[in-house]
């Protein structure tokens, strides 16, 4: 790996989404040098699903050699941001690195993405990029060898990288722009650059697009923390660059990238945006016993998402049959709001009847519009469909004798959910 070299000993790191994976990665890189680093993400409580948190990870950059600075922000939040930047000014004296780490992904095509997820990624990747750095810049400029750094993909712009998730790759590709203006805005004071990994990393994000066989096709989150070292360490005359983790470690001297795999020997996944196109990469990642819930096409509309809709559509699915399909007849659209947004449906009207995410294969004869929580509560039995309907928790269009049929599924489904 990448020696430390002492150089950013004394310097200040301001990194969003330091609470985990690759941003706590560099953190750590940072910290056995002795640089001040302030932790800029939401995790203050401890998640059921992903590890760490602002103030574990405060702990270990601590116990590195680091000093840290835990901050409860959210990118999005103007004045939370603010507020960290002033703090962070406060108790270190200036700001010398930003690193823009902190991003949202949902893999999905135009019609299969909520516009809550749209606003979601728009405004993390997006706007929070230009809003931390427009924040941090005043500091930066005081600083005798400044960076930013975004963590987002060279401007690939064969469509290949648009026709299969166009909102995703949209907001990550505001990152890279803002790269692309900001280096050039700010030639000669700031040094401005982005960094992306060469192959797939195992963090949280990645073991939910691939599953939990994906983590011997990654390298670990160090390789990215080793070339990031290397471009903060550099003059900020180094600017306007979008360097791949592999290619500025080659040019370190590492020959050696075993050391980075999680298990060494064995083939690796390209990342996206890079050369190998997306059908390639769910190939290679099926072929050594990844499950990835993005595919193109129709596929995608059957992508495994995780929560506990997805969990009851399983149930669904695996309790559909030709008796139910004969006494039921109908085919169920679900428009689910809330937390776990997106649309459902449920085919009890052809062959042995399908259920799963996206549009119905054909028309709704029912169309349900309610809460994402009350359509779990709803099919788990706590809350009757008639009552939900009749508190104005659930809107119903089309066919009410139908939807009443629906409500005897749920008691059938019960036991099993």
């Amino acid at each position: 790996m990448l020696p430390n070299t002492g150089k950013l000993a004394g310097c200040t790191l301001f990194i969003t989404g330091a609470s985990r994976g690759i941003g706590k990665a560099i953190a750590l890189k940072a910290a056995k040098d002795g640089a001040n680093v302030v932790i800029a993400a939401k995790t203050a409580q401890p998640h059921p699903k992903l590890p760490g948190t602002i103030y574990t990870a405060a702990e270990e950059i601590e116990a590195a050699g680091g000093k840290a600075f835990p901050c409860i922000v959210d990118v999005r939040d103007e004045q939370q941001v603010s507020n960290a930047v002033e703090q962070a000014v406060k108790k270190f004296g200036g700001i010398d690195i930003l690193v823009n780490n902190a991003s949202a992904i949902n893999l999905t095509g135009t019609l299969e993405t909520p516009m809550k997820k749209v606003d979601l990624m728009l405004g993390i990747n997006l706007r929070g990029t230009y809003l931390t750095s427009k924040l941090c810049i005043p500091y930066l400029q005081k600083s005798k060898n400044p960076h930013i750094l975004n963590l987002s993909p060279p401007l690939n712009m064969n469509p290949v990288w648009f026709k299969n998730h166009t909102a995703y790759t949209i907001a990550k590709y505001g990152m890279s722009m803002s790269v692309l203006g900001m280096a050039e805005e700010f030639r000669g004071e700031i040094g401005v650059n982005a960094l992306w990994p060469k192959t797939a990393i195992q963090t949280a994000a990645m073991e939910m697009l691939g599953g939990s066989g994906i983590g011997s096709q990654c390298r670990k989150p160090e390789i990215v923390s080793d070339a990031a070292y290397s471009i903060l360490t550099r003059p900020k005359t180094f600017t306007g660059n979008f360097v791949i983790d592999e290619d500025m470690l080659k040019k370190e001297g590492i020959k050696n990238f075993d050391i980075y795999a999680v298990s060494p020997g064995h083939p690796l996944l390209p990342d996206f945006f890079l050369d190998d196109e997306p059908e390639s990469l769910v190939q290679k990642m099926e072929e050594h016993g990844a499950a990835p819930i993005f595919k193109s096409g129709k596929a995608q509309k059957e992508a495994v998402v995780s929560g506990p809709v997805a969990e009851t559509f399983k149930i669904i699915k695996a309790v559909l049959n030709p008796e139910v399909v004969k006494a039921t007849q109908g085919v169920y659209k679900f428009d689910l709001s809330g937390e776990h947004s997106g649309t459902w449906y449920i085919d009890l009207k052809n062959d042995s009847g399908s259920a799963g995410s996206g549009e119905p294969p054909v028309k709704a004869d029912v169309v349900m519009t309610l809460d994402s929580a009350d359509f779990v509560k709803m099919f788990t039995g706590k809350l009757k469909p008639t009552m939900a309907f009749m508190s104005g928790k659930l809107k119903i269009k089309g066919d009410m004798s139908l939807a009443m049929k629906m409500e005897k599924m749920m008691a059938q489904l019960k036991p099993k959910l």
